[in-house]
């Protein structure tokens, strides 16, 4: 355990200039090192399981962020593992009735996303972001996330990310800086 925790206390983004939240810039930029998202543990109520979704889910979204259809297939059935591995058992009886629904939904949009084209990934990621949202929700972060938000994509739409500049999963490369931060959680 300790030995999983030390692994996911690397952090290995590189800091990028402040973004413009403009939905129009039509900024090609990429982000690098996008397999390297993940947070950094300290010592609180948020479990190695918990961990390991969140890890896979933001390397997910930065692999939409590049456009990488083929790394996002992978990353999908990486997150849809480590949803079917979640243990709720730790948690109340309340709370795991409402995980097992949370991961059970977010483990079926994951399989989809590793089976499909990007448009499609896209369009199961909006409600896997909304799934990794309610988990957290419930077991908790030991980590500042951002939920971001861009109302161009589907009427409005929302995500997480370990960072506050912005990096459009749902366009990517097409309006990369398009959104903004829609709150803190932490």
């Amino acid at each position: 355990m300790k030995t999983l925790k030390a692994t996911l206390m690397a952090s290995a983004l590189v800091f990028t200039a402040f973004a413009s939240t403009s939905c129009k810039d039509g900024n090609k930029e990429k982000v690098t090192n996008s397999t390297q998202s993940e947070i950094q543990v300290k010592q609180g109520k948020q479990d190695a399981k918990a961990l390991a979704v969140l890890n896979d889910y933001f390397n997910l979204k930065d692999a939409l962020v590049n456009d990488d259809n083929s790394k996002a297939k992978t990353l999908g059935n990486t997150l849809a593992q480590s949803l079917k591995s979640f243990d709720e058992s730790n948690y109340s009886d309340s709370e795991k009735m409402e995980l097992k629904d949370i991961i059970e939904d977010a483990t079926e949009h994951a399989e989809h996303i590793s089976e499909s084209d990007i448009k499609h990934q896209r369009e199961h990621f909006k409600t896997l972001s909304k799934d990794v949202t309610d988990l957290v929700t419930i077991t908790g972060t030991n980590t500042k996330l951002y939920e971001q938000f861009c109302p161009m994509y589907d009427g409005g739409t929302a995500w997480l990310s370990t960072k506050e500049e912005i990096r459009n999963p749902y366009y990517g490369s097409k309006m990369l800086k398009c959104g903004k931060v829609q709150r803190e959680i932490n």
